[in-house]
């Protein structure tokens, strides 16, 4: 009889906003496909805000970005060429002249926790850091949200019908209060079984090493 596989369970805090998080996302997932058969993963995504009060029009992201971290025009463009190419080596693509403003983004997060509800929530994580990062769409946007469930299988009668509402607003901002009553204040955030947190970005070969040495210890 082949022994139990360790068991995963993987908090990935982030936005839907956030470039690291997309990058964090695909550099786990190509630690968890090395990792293969060796242990039993369950992905589940965590609502983080990084602008809750950002209005629905967004701003226009050199300005938000100089007001929020003091940023210039021209540490702007390093750190975007910085984002583009990590992406690259992990298999996303970043398209920067696509992307002009920030947005709010609590509706993603409520479409997203309906998401899981449905057993679709990774793809649909996948596919709005693309309509956001690769085409530059509104994250925000309920003809967005609701064309983008549809592709990923959901129901879009029913993602129209959760958008127009306050479904899962509740549950949503309570998930936020509890990781943000956690100490997790910067995202990605990722939390293997409740206990070990990998921050940030990291390379594919930080989360493998970190995941087996987890396994390893169950």
């Amino acid at each position: 009889m082949n022994p139990q596989k360790p068991e995963l369970q993987i908090d990935f805090v982030s936005d839907v906003s956030c470039p690291w998080c997309a990058i964090g996302l695909n550099s786990m997932e190509l630690a968890l496909g090395r990792l293969g058969e060796q242990v039993s993963a369950e992905l589940h995504f965590q609502p983080f805000e990084l602008n809750p009060d950002m209005p629905a029009e967004g701003q226009e992201i050199v300005e938000h970005l100089a007001q929020k971290y003091g940023a210039d025009p021209e540490q702007i463009m390093r750190n975007g060429e910085a984002i583009r190419a990590r992406g690259e080596q992990v298999g996303f693509t970043f398209k920067m002249d696509k992307r002009d403003r920030i947005y709010n983004t609590f509706d993603a997060h409520r479409l997203l926790h309906w998401a899981a509800l449905e057993g679709r929530q990774t793809a649909l994580k996948h596919a709005l850091f693309q309509a956001y990062f690769t085409n530059g769409e509104n994250p925000g946007d309920h003809e967005l949200l609701i064309r983008v469930a549809g592709q990923v299988g959901l129901d879009s009668t029913r993602a129209s019908e959760i958008l127009s509402s306050d479904t899962y607003a509740a549950e949503v901002r309570e998930r936020e209060r509890f990781y943000h009553g956690q100490g997790i204040h910067s995202v990605p955030a990722v939390i293997i079984n409740d206990r070990h947190l990998i921050q940030g970005g990291q390379p594919a070969e930080v989360f493998e090493q970190a995941l087996r040495q987890i396994a390893a210890a169950i």
